[in-house]
């Protein structure tokens, strides 16, 4: 009788994700035609791509917030200290290399690198021979922190993705990299941020 109840739950469980899975979509879809209703020739092709990536953007930042408060650091020092791990030994860029690759504006870069230090997972020096450059460099207990978070980050959004296939997954990497380039490009703003945030 346990295990037959525990079947059942289990199968209402997976018709409820089902469930608000289509009904998510068709949200969307009577929002769309909704529009098209009360104010004919109002452009609604935009709907059915841009409100699934704000939902998605919103699901995929709170779930990567929450396993990284499991692994005890937060997106933002991550950020860091990943650009500085994917660099290659020494470990070491300057602010505005940092910047550069990060996508930040200088203020940010330092605000990020002077709590990081704080926390004792990066140090910062000048340049040899060049005093108005700041090297910021990974240290031990930084470089420990990225081992130990990033396979758990990736892991859980490749299971995420899991409903694609790989190809699927490839087609729609190129798609969002047209689309992001030229939105880009149209806006003049090739900053990246969270959802969000300015």
């Amino acid at each position: 009788m346990a295990r037959e109840a525990a079947e059942e739950a289990a199968g209402e469980a997976v018709e409820d994700a089902a469930g608000g899975a289509r009904s998510a979509v068709h949200q969307v879809e009577e929002i769309a035609a909704a529009w098209q209703r009360e104010r004919p020739g109002t452009p609604v092709s935009s709907i059915g791509i841009v409100t699934p990536i704000w939902r998605l953007a919103k699901l995929l930042g709170d779930d990567r917030r929450r396993v990284l408060q499991r692994a005890g650091v937060d997106v933002a020092t991550l950020d860091l200290l990943s650009v500085l791990r994917r660099g290659g030994p020494p470990y070491t860029l300057t602010t505005r290399e940092l910047s550069r690759r990060s996508l930040l504006t200088a203020g940010a870069i330092s605000q990020r690198v002077a709590r990081a230090e704080r926390d004792g997972l990066v140090t910062r020096r000048p340049g040899e021979g060049r005093p108005r450059t700041v090297l910021v460099e990974l240290t031990p207990a930084g470089h420990d922190l990225v081992e130990s978070t990033v396979d758990q980050v990736l892991g859980r959004e490749a299971e995420l993705m899991g409903a694609l296939t790989v190809e699927q997954q490839e087609q729609l990497t190129g798609l969002l990299r047209i689309l992001l380039q030229d939105v880009q490009r149209r806006l003049g703003d090739d900053r990246i941020s969270q959802v969000g945030e300015d």
